[in-house]
C-alpha cells in the first residue's frame, strides 16, 4: 500500500502540471481524476482537506452556488435587510443629488427657466442694524430731494427762468468724503503748498451734522504741520457750464478779526487744486489766440508774468498732446467768495467778501477795462485794488459782510450766474440776493498785444474750503480760538432749461479722457511741474514752426 499510495502522488504530480488537460478516463490523467483518493478540485491530496469532500457545513449556502434558489431569493428581494436598504437609499439620493446639481441645475439657470424667477431676491436678515454714512449720500438724481419747492427756479439778470439742475442739501448727517466714498465730492488730504498754507487738508475735518455740511480748522498736529482743515472737491466728478451757483455758508470765526481763509470758489477741470503738475501752463488761462499771450512769461522781460505759456494753446502742432486740438484750454478761477477782513474806520472792523475772476494772460499793470464793470450798490462793494500779480491778473470785487452771518448764528447766500464767451459773456456776483458787480466779456478784452480772455468756456469744477496762511491776511492768533468750523447749508447750480450742461466733458471742451491720459499729474500732488511728472509741453506753430 505504501509503494502504491506513494506512486500515486507521482501521478497526481504529473496531472497538475496540466490542469486543463481532456483525456479518456482510462488514460494516466483519467484515472488520477476519478481516484476518491484526490481532491477533484486541484489534484492535491484528500488528506490536504480538513473535511471530506461529502461533509456539510452550516454556511455551506453562502458559497455553494444555486441558481434556482438565488433567481427566487432576489425576486422578492429577501437577501436585502435593513442596512442594506439604508444604504442603498442613500446611495441613489447621492447620486440623484449629484445629477441634479451639476447637470440639471446649471442647464435650467443657463437657459433662463429655473423655478425661480431670475429678478426675485431672497429675504435675509441683515448683517447689522447700523447705517453706514456713505450708504446715506447715496442719490439718484441730480437734484437732491430735500430741496425745498420753493427753490426749483430762479431768474437771471434778464428776468429768464432758470431751473436747478443740481443740489445738495447735506441733510443727511454722518457723511464722509474719502477718495471714492461719494458721487460728487472728495475731502482732499493734502497740503496745500500753492498758498503755503499751514494746514493739512485732511478728510477726517469734513463731515455733516445736523444739516449742514461741516469743515473743521483745529490746532491738531498732522504731517509735520500744527493745523488740520478740509477742503471739499467736486473736481472730475461734477461740473458745470453756465448758469448759475449758489452756496448758503455761515462764515467761520468772528467777521472783525483776521486770520482765517474760508473759500467758496470755481476752477476748470483740466486743473486738479492743490496737484501743481496739472495747473502748470493751464492755470489761470482763458485764452483762445496763437499769439504772443501762449508764450512764456508773455515774451515780456518786465516780469509782468512769471507763467510758463499756455500748454493747452489753440495752435500745437500736429500729433501734439492735446485734449481738442485747435481750441485753446485751460483752467481759469471764478471765486464766489474768499473771505477776508477790512476797516470801516480807524477803531472798527468788518467781514469781507472778495468775489474775484483770476484769468491769464495778463493786461498791462493788469488793469481791466473798467468801463465794462458794473457796481450795483456803491455802498456796500468797491473794486478791490489788488489786481493780481506775475501768476495770476484777478478782476476782484470787495463787499462788506454782516459779522452775524459768522460762527452759525446765522447764513448768507455767496455766488455767481455767468455767461461763457467773449464778447457776450459776463459773470454777476451775488451776496444774498443783493448783486454786487457784473463784468463783461469787454473787460478783458483785446489789449496791446494781448487778444481778447474769455470768460470760462472750460466745465467748472466747485470747491469749498478753509485753510490759514499768512499768504492770505495778517493773523491774530490769540483772536481765533480753535477749533472754528465752516458750515454749508446747501450747494445749488441753476441753467436755463435746454440748454443744461452738468457734466465734465461739454462739446468742444472735454476733460476726462486727458485727465485718465495723465495719471502720474492727476494722481501726485508732490510733482510741481508737467516735466515733473514725465510730459512735455506741446510744441505749437508759433514757437516751433510746425504746421497744425
Amino acid at each position: 500500500m505504501g509503494a502504491s499510495h506513494y506512486a500515486s502522488s507521482r501521478a497526481s504530480s504529473s496531472s497538475y502540471i496540466y490542469p486543463h488537460a481532456l483525456g479518456d478516463p482510462t488514460s494516466a490523467q483519467g484515472a488520477v481524476q476519478n481516484d476518491p483518493d484526490f481532491s477533484p478540485f486541484g489534484g492535491y491530496p484528500v488528506s490536504s482537506f480538513p473535511l471530506h469532500i461529502d461533509e456539510k457545513e452550516a454556511d455551506d449556502y453562502m458559497h455553494n452556488p444555486d441558481p434556482i434558489l438565488d433567481a427566487k431569493e432576489n425576486a422578492k428581494w429577501t437577501g436585502l435587510d435593513a442596512r442594506g436598504f439604508t444604504s442603498l437609499l442613500t446611495l441613489s439620493v447621492m447620486v440623484l443629488g449629484a445629477i441634479a446639481v451639476f447637470i440639471i441645475l446649471p442647464v435650467l439657470t443657463f437657459t433662463g427657466h429655473a423655478g425661480v424667477p431670475h429678478n426675485s431676491s431672497p429675504v435675509t436678515e441683515p448683517l447689522s442694524s447700523y447705517k453706514y454714512g456713505i450708504l446715506k449720500g447715496i442719490r439718484t438724481s441730480l437734484v437732491d430731494p430735500d430741496t425745498p419747492a420753493s427753490a426749483l427756479t430762479r431768474l437771471n439778470k434778464d428776468g429768464k427762468t432758470l431751473k436747478l439742475v443740481f443740489s445738495d442739501e447735506f441733510n443727511k448727517d454722518g457723511r464722509t468724503f474719502y477718495h471714492q466714498e461719494d458721487q460728487f465730492w472728495e475731502a482732499i488730504d493734502l497740503n496745500y503748498a500753492a498758498t503755503n498754507d499751514l494746514e493739512w487738508y485732511d478728510p477726517d475735518a469734513v463731515t455733516t451734522a445736523n444739516g449742514t455740511l461741516v469743515i473743521r480748522l483745529d490746532a491738531f498736529k498732522s504731517h509735520n504741520l500744527d493745523y488740520r482743515s478740509g477742503m471739499l472737491q467736486s473736481w472730475n466728478k461734477l461740473c458745470f457750464k453756465g448758469g448759475a451757483i449758489e452756496v448758503s455758508a455761515s462764515l467761520p470765526g468772528l467777521g472783525d478779526k483776521k486770520g482765517l481763509w474760508p473759500g467758496i470758489w470755481t476752477m476748470g477741470n483740466l486743473g486738479r487744486p492743490g496737484y501743481l503738475a496739472t495747473t502748470d501752463g493751464v492755470w489761470p488761462y482763458a485764452y483762445n489766440e496763437c499769439d504772443v499771450g501762449i508764450t512764456p512769461n508773455q515774451s515780456s522781460t518786465d516780469g509782468i508774468s512769471y507763467l510758463p505759456g499756455q500748454r493747452l494753446n489753440s495752435c500745437t502742432c500736429k500729433g501734439e498732446d492735446h485734449p481738442n486740438p485747435g481750441t485753446g484750454r485751460g483752467a481759469p478761477e471764478i471765486d464766489a467768495l474768499e473771505a477776508t477782513v477790512g476797516n470801516i474806520n480807524a477803531t472798527y472792523q468788518v467781514g469781507l467778501a472778495s468775489q474775484s475772476l483770476q484769468v491769464a494772460p495778463f493786461d498791462i499793470w493788469y488793469m481791466p477795462n473798467y468801463d465794462f464793470l458794473a457796481l450795483h450798490n456803491v455802498t456796500i462793494t468797491s473794486m478791490n485794488t489788488y489786481r493780481g500779480g506775475p501768476f495770476q491778473q484777478a478782476v476782484s470785487g470787495v463787499t462788506t459782510l454782516n459779522n452775524d452771518w459768522y460762527d452759525l448764528t446765522s447764513f448768507q447766500k455767496y455766488g455767481y450766474e455767468y455767461e461763457p464767451g467773449t464778447e457776450s459773456g459776463y459773470i454777476q456776483w451775488e451776496v444774498g440776493d443783493q448783486q454786487t458787480y457784473t463784468l463783461y466779456g469787454q473787460a478783458i478784452g483785446a489789449n496791446g498785444n494781448i487778444g481778447p480772455r474769455q470768460i470760462s468756456e472750460e466745465p467748472m469744477s466747485i470747491i469749498l474750503n478753509l485753510g490759514i496762511s499768512n499768504a492770505w491776511t495778517y493773523i491774530d492768533w490769540p483772536s481765533i480760538n480753535f477749533p472754528r468750523i465752516m458750515y454749508i447749508d446747501y450747494v445749488r447750480i441753476y441753467q436755463l432749461e435746454g440748454n443744461e450742461i452738468i457734466t465734465c466733458d461739454p462739446e468742444g471742451y472735454p476733460t476726462t479722457e486727458y485727465i485718465s491720459n495723465h495719471p502720474a499729474a492727476y494722481a501726485d500732488y508732490n510733482l510741481t511741474s508737467w516735466s515733473a511728472a514725465g510730459y512735455d509741453f506741446p510744441k505749437n506753430t508759433l514757437m516751433d514752426g510746425c504746421s497744425m
